[in-house]
């Protein structure tokens, strides 16, 4: 079964061990060949290519809330996006 992470800033995802349901194929989302999309980035198997793991990518209101509340990477990201906002103003 495909695991679903609705909170990217959750701790400890990336690194969780997580079984294919297609072939048994064990592993974190290190090992897996990543599909980035829009909205969200899949992680495949990487034996059999089935998709084992989908990260729902955060909006703004979620970066803003994982920044103010001190996550290193949404403080990092919260800048990148304040940065291209600010370009598009200008």
């Amino acid at each position: 079964m495909t695991l679903l992470i609705d909170d990217y800033f959750q701790p400890g995802w990336r690194e969780r061990a997580v079984v294919c349901a297609a072939c048994e194929w064990e592993g974190d989302s290190r090992a897996m060949v990543l599909e980035p999309h829009e909205d969200l980035s899949e992680y495949l198997c990487p034996r059999c290519v089935d998709i084992v793991l989908v990260v729902r990518h955060p909006d703004l209101e979620q970066v803003r809330a994982a920044a103010a509340a001190g996550h290193p990477e949404a403080l990092e990201q919260l800048a990148l996006l304040q940065e291209y906002l600010a370009q598009q103003r200008d």
